[in-house]
């Protein structure tokens, strides 16, 4: 793992030995961070995942696959455009989409985004290397939200409407479907676990691809995030933590 900064470099370090060793075949002793991008640089494969913005994504990757020539490249976005990321990076052979769901270590599923032109070999060797992680992988095409995110996040802001348009408590809507629908989190939980911050980016890269109003981010999330209220990772957002 590679992080920015010392600081956070330990905190990512106790949190990824925690999650392994709650896996039965994980090993905390295994989990590496540095904060010298050159130790990646034997790497065969390189994930990334930070902040939403195509511009610093692309910048990161560019970098990134200076430092490790030989790597295939991917990206965790579900709202960007791999093709586009690609061609901005410098890297569009070697860059995949490799989307997966919260928690990681608890989800089994990754879409997979497999742009034209991407080198031989590398299709094969993420999906083998997906299938060695224990997960289920399905191809998706280039296209922002890919398919869940597409299909799953109109559901999450209608929830905000209601909310906005009746006044019901948070956890009344939430409540109504988990046991309703039957769904293993509410939709403002869910929210929250996501990141406002993160939802209304996906939310406007999904409007600008398809301006449906379905798909805009409802006033109410903006203005939390606006508030800096951003979900459990700010202890505030439909909820407090």
């Amino acid at each position: 793992m590679l992080a920015r900064s010392d600081a956070s470099a330990w905190r990512a370090e106790e949190h990824a030995q925690g999650l392994a060793s709650k896996l039965d075949d994980g090993d905390p002793a295994r989990v590496r961070v540095t904060t010298e991008p050159a130790d990646l640089g034997d790497c065969d494969l390189i994930v990334e995942a930070i902040v939403e913005d195509p511009e610093v994504k692309a910048d990161e990757l560019r970098s990134l696959g200076e430092i490790a020539p030989g790597a295939d490249l991917a990206t965790t976005t579900s709202s960007l455009s791999i093709r586009e990321l690609g061609g901005a990076c410098g890297h569009a052979e070697r860059l995949l989409g490799l989307h997966v769901f919260n928690p990681p270590h608890k989800m089994e599923l990754i879409e997979l985004c497999l742009p034209d032109g991407l080198r031989d070999g590398a299709a094969k060797r993420v999906h083998e290397w997906c299938r060695a992680l224990g997960k289920t992988v399905v191809e998706v095409p280039d296209q922002p939200g890919f398919v869940v995110n597409r299909l799953l996040f109109p559901y999450l802001f209608d929830a905000v409407r209601v909310l906005e348009r009746t006044g019901m408590r948070a956890v009344d809507i939430d409540v109504g479907m988990r046991l309703g629908a039957g769904h293993p989190m509410g939709p403002l939980a869910l929210l929250d676990f996501i990141g406002l911050d993160v939802a209304q980016a996906i939310g406007e890269s999904l409007y600008d691809d398809s301006p449906e109003a379905r798909y805009q981010p409802p006033g109410l999330l903006v203005e939390l995030v606006g508030q800096g209220k951003l979900g459990r990772k700010s202890g505030a957002g439909f909820f407090e933590y």
